[in-house]
């Protein structure tokens, strides 16, 4: 926690919020954003850092769902298509534009079965800024259908979009900060209870600072997987609705193929496989979809998972994989509305809200289901879902604003980052090229008045301080595992001597130990 969150939390010592959201995952930032724009009161606290959990396990994708047609959520792909674009357009840096290349395997689904859905997901969202899809010729020579084995003749491609999912929801928390709203990391709300009108909390932080007493008008649980607990254990409340735990894991492997194209590969039990570019050296397998009832927060791949991975890569390409290839692996927990679904891979993907107000309580807003791709709407629906009985302004406007770093005019990063190169001619085009995806338009704060590489301070861990400084002050950053899991992925890059110094630069500015595992 920094010295500006430390002073803002006791300035702000018996204040009266407008919401208190328990969960920094992507619907709980998202939410706080749109409400403080509205200029609401937002007091957002975390048990972890911000995107610890779900929100960093994703298959980093912002897609429509191609499947979900199977399943008739047609309301959910329009929205999610449509929130495709607007997102590209408000965090380009962080999102990019893919191609991707579905082979034909007609053992699962035949070729007008296909055709049809692609049409679909082509004319259901209004599609602008990406090319429609088209069908391919796998069989011959070219980066498509050269990894692929033979029997793999045709295929088509679609477009979807690629995103920094840690880094989506540091920005929206960001801009939440920026427009009002106190985010609290390492933080627990311990207890909520109904007193009159407000709310009365109790946040306990995890480190080094005492127990803090708040009140609100009204409690937002967007708490993902433990949206249930939260109820339960913490507000005391009575659902019918429940959330159900769905696990999805994945792999990493060294890069399988030339080019920035992904697969999305058709198993044999009509689940999809993603097989995508990933951090330039690597490929990224996924994902399962595994019931699952243990500690959401001590998730992790079972070698059954693995195989059925292992399986569907290896039916579709020349290459054959083993766990002897695998160098990283990751598990998260889907928080699905529980509709009661027998498949776990059918339970649907949409949000339900639970609202629990009336008779002059204050309001209790719970967020079951969702997606990264839908967040934003969901922040708009749910606020729209509190107004009647809130009464703040109905406005929405987040559909037209730029993240922080995404304000690069008309979206186009190449454009940007050639003009980056000619602005810091001194900086390695690799480290620049990083930074540019991650910092956008705020590049020039991590840089600061640095005309060269030793003006960037002490290299700590192969990395700049300036960069540590940066995340510190602005992106709640306050370990290793921070840093080169969530805020980046450099932790499939550096070493644990790398680790544990980023480690003990963060002691040294804390005077505290956050360390937690920095290195897969």
């Amino acid at each position: 926690m920094t010295n500006q969150t430390r002073e803002k939390a006791v300035a702000s010592a018996g204040r009266v919020y407008d919401l208190l959201i328990i969960g920094g995952g992507i619907n709980g930032v998202g939410i706080a954003r749109d409400a403080a724009g509205r200029g609401l009161s937002v007091l957002l606290v975390e048990k972890d850092d911000l995107a610890n959990h779900t929100s960093s396990w994703s298959s980093k994708l912002i897609h429509g769902g191609l499947r979900y047609l199977e399943q008739y959520e047609f309301r959910l792909v329009r929205e999610a298509l449509i929130e495709r674009e607007v997102l590209l357009r408000a965090a380009p840096h962080i999102i990019k534009p893919l191609t991707f290349v579905l082979p034909h395997s007609p053992e699962q689904r035949p070729t007008w079965l296909v055709r049809i859905g692609l049409f679909l997901y082509d004319h259901l969202g209004g599609r602008k800024l990406l090319p429609p899809s088209s069908a391919v010729d796998l069989s011959k020579p070219g980066p498509m259908g050269d990894p692929l084995k033979d029997w793999v003749k045709r295929g088509f491609t679609y477009s979807d979009a690629w995103v920094d999912d840690a880094r989506l929801v540091v920005l929206n928390a960001m801009d939440a900060a920026e427009r009002g709203a106190e985010i609290l990391t390492h933080t627990k709300c311990a207890s909520a209870r109904r007193d009159g009108n407000l709310w009365e909390a109790e946040l306990v932080a995890s480190k080094g600072l005492p127990f803090r007493h708040v009140k609100a008008r009204c409690l937002v649980n967007a708490a993902g997987p433990w949206v249930s607990q939260v109820l339960q254990t913490v507000v005391r409340s009575n659902t019918a609705n429940q959330v159900r735990l769905v696990k999805g894991s994945h792999i990493v492997v060294p890069r399988l193929y030339e080019g920035d194209h992904p697969y999305i590969l058709q198993n044999d039990d009509k689940r999809i496989v993603f097989v995508i570019p990933y951090e330039d050296d690597y490929s990224l397998i996924g994902t399962t979809d595994m019931p699952y009832q243990d500690d959401p927060g001590k998730v992790a791949i079972t070698d059954d998972e693995t195989h059925y991975l292992l399986r569907v890569v290896n039916r579709y390409f020349k290459q054959q994989l083993s766990k002897t290839d695998i160098v990283w692996t990751y598990s998260g927990v889907r928080p699905l509305f529980d509709d009661t679904s027998a498949n776990v891979s059918a339970v649907t993907r949409d949000y339900v809200f639970d609202l629990d107000s009336g008779d002059d309580r204050p309001p209790l807003l719970s967020i079951f289901g969702g997606k990264i791709t839908t967040y934003r709407k969901l922040a708009e629906h749910a606020l729209a879902r509190l107004q009647p009985v809130m009464g703040f302004p109905q406005t929405s406007w987040t559909a037209d604003a730029s993240l922080p770093g995404g304000d690069i005019p008309h979206a186009d990063f190449q454009t940007f980052f050639g003009n980056q190169q000619q602005r810091y001619p001194w900086m390695p085009d690799d480290l620049l090229l990083r930074w540019a995806r991650a910092y956008g338009t705020r590049l020039d704060r991590v840089i600061g008045n640095a005309q060269s590489l030793n003006d960037l301070g002490e290299e700590i861990g192969n990395m700049a301080e300036a960069e540590l400084r940066y995340l510190k002050d602005h992106e709640w950053a306050v370990s290793a595992d921070d840093v080169l899991w969530r805020r980046s992925k450099l932790g499939l890059h550096l070493s644990k001597a790398s680790a544990e110094a980023i480690d003990d630069w963060f002691q040294r500015q804390s005077g505290q130990n956050y360390s937690e595992t920095a290195v897969a």
